[in-house]
């Protein structure tokens, strides 16, 4: 992955640091504003991370010790590190072997009485079912925390990513379509939430720097309860905004490189490339390939041919249970998380990407098959 970013963004973050104004500010509300409307969102709360955006979530929702919380181990650590932060306990379940996602299924088989959220993740920019997993945690009685870290551009149902969200948590890491060097946001349609939230993330403060300073008489602060520094700085905001405008051509061209390792890695038994799902578009954030016993060569194997040819390739998504940080987690069966992690890689997708280098990929992949 290689990040876009030009003289807009650089004009943008220097215009910040010129303003005297660079932690959060009005940069970062307006940011906010506009990245929440993109999402079909009603509210934003800019944070410092995706991680930090998943622990406030949990915060909000009042989870704590003895709770449980549903979540893929097919996912970034983070994800289940979010679960720990609150001392409650992350109990992990199966994905879909296409999508790499929780379904309505997979959760079912892991929920207990003591099951107090369910974090889901649009892996690697793939929606998941949010008709059907929102119906089910709705009938449970359980709130479904939406971890969209690489999901920004992609749709459900037509809709965005991200709308009719209870909560969903971003990233703008710069492996992100949509970066900001760091940072991330929290969305929902929640008043009551985003208010909260945004105490939260600036050490329980019951009205924010900005407003303090806007105020014409002097406004002395209150501290409602312990809470974090999870802010995100005007300069951040500032590329974010820029980047924002860039995402419907980035996720089309992503779109469209796909399309093309698509049609070339049709004719190579064995390679099963990360597609559409029947019920939205991903954005690509990443191209993951599937190796199945048909092609012959083990993943491992072929990650080192192709580096050897000069392709950063990676392996594909980790699977938090294998981890030695949760080697105390009894997790139950978990075959299809196992085999995706064992047995995927990704490939190289980014704007930089010409033809001539995918034709280079798809042929070294050609190779191995022979």
């Amino acid at each position: 992955m290689i990040p876009r970013l030009g003289e807009e963004e650089a004009q943008a973050a220097a215009e910040a640091v010129r303003s005297g104004w660079v932690a959060q500010g009005p940069r970062v509300a307006r940011f906010e504003q506009v990245f929440a409307a993109s999402v079909g969102a009603g509210h934003g709360v800019a944070v410092s991370s995706c991680t930090t955006a998943l622990h406030l979530a949990l915060v909000v929702l009042d989870v704590g010790p003895g709770d449980e919380v549903i979540v893929p181990s097919f996912s970034f650590i983070a994800t289940a590190n979010a679960v720990r932060y609150v001392g409650a306990t992350p109990v992990f379940a199966d994905v879909d072997l296409a999508t790499g996602n929780l379904t309505v299924a997979t959760v079912d088989a892991v929920r207990t009485a003591r099951t107090r959220a369910v974090i889901a993740v649009h892996q690697g920019g793939v929606p998941f079912d949010v008709d059907a997993l929102r119906s089910a945690t709705d009938r449970w009685g359980v709130p479904l925390i939406e971890d969209a870290a690489c999901a920004a551009g992609a749709t459900a149902y037509d809709l965005p990513v991200g709308s009719g969200a209870t909560i969903a948590a971003w990233s703008f890491h710069p492996r992100k379509l949509l970066t900001t060097g760091e940072g991330g946001m929290v969305t929902t349609d929640d008043p009551e939430y985003a208010a909260r939230l945004r105490r939260l993330r600036e050490h329980g403060m019951n009205v924010s720097a900005a407003d303090r300073h806007a105020s014409a008489t002097p406004v002395l602060e209150s501290y409602l309860e312990t809470a974090f520094n999870y802010r995100m700085t005007d300069i951040q905001a500032a590329i974010g905004l820029v980047q924002l405008g860039r995402l419907p051509e980035l996720v089309q061209h992503r779109r469209a490189l796909a399309a093309r390792y698509h049609e070339l890695l049709a004719p190579i038994g064995g390679l099963v490339p990360v597609r559409d799902p029947a019920h939205g578009e991903t954005n690509f954030q990443s191209f993951w390939v599937r190796i199945d016993r048909e092609y012959g060569v083990g993943r491992d194997e072929v990650l080192t041919e192709l580096a050897a040819a000069g392709v950063s390739a990676r392996r594909g998504i980790m699977a938090a249970h294998l981890e030695p940080a949760y080697a105390d987690v009894v997790a139950g069966p978990l075959p299809v998380t196992e085999r995706l992690t064992r047995n995927s890689l990704i490939l190289p997708l980014h704007h930089a990407l010409t033809e001539a280098d995918q034709d280079h990929v798809v042929a070294v992949l050609r190779k191995l098959a022979t």
